[in-house]
């Protein structure tokens, strides 16, 4: 299993530090950071390193409430959700590919909540993470 490459506690993933990992991928970040400011202006991002990890994550918040988290990998990009169990009906409804249903269907559960990964390469792999984005606004 990859592991996420931001594990140097003492540096900072910066834009330097993310073009070093993610290459050709930097671009669809910033396409990923675009549509948050543009499309969810009341997102936060916040870069914070976690020990029991020992990588840094993004963690995309709505007010107190988590989006999804990201992390880094050589030359892409990862990002989880964690929906509780009413958000089946909006997972399976069709918008999503098989394999994130798939996920959420048969993944691990961590208590009540289930997790789904999308990892990004190209600009195309950001549809699955746009509808997750969706599917979690409609979650109460």
């Amino acid at each position: 299993m990859d592991k996420p490459c931001l594990s140097n506690k003492d540096e900072y993933p910066d834009d330097e530090v993310l073009s070093r990992h993610l290459g050709e991928v930097k671009c669809t970040w910033d396409s990923f950071l675009a549509f948050l400011t543009e499309d969810h202006p009341s997102f936060s991002t916040e870069w914070r390193y976690y020990n029991d990890g020992k990588s840094w994550l993004c963690k995309v918040t709505h007010k107190k409430k988590t989006v999804c988290w990201v992390s880094v990998y050589d030359r892409l990009f990862k990002t989880t959700f964690y929906f509780p169990d009413r958000a089946e009906e909006f997972i399976t409804a069709g918008a999503l590919g098989k394999e994130y249903v798939d996920q959420f269907l048969h993944g691990k559960k961590y208590g009540k909540i289930r997790g789904v990964t999308v990892a990004i390469r190209k600009p195309a792999d950001l549809k699955a993470t746009k509808i997750l984005i969706d599917i979690k606004e409609q979650v109460k």
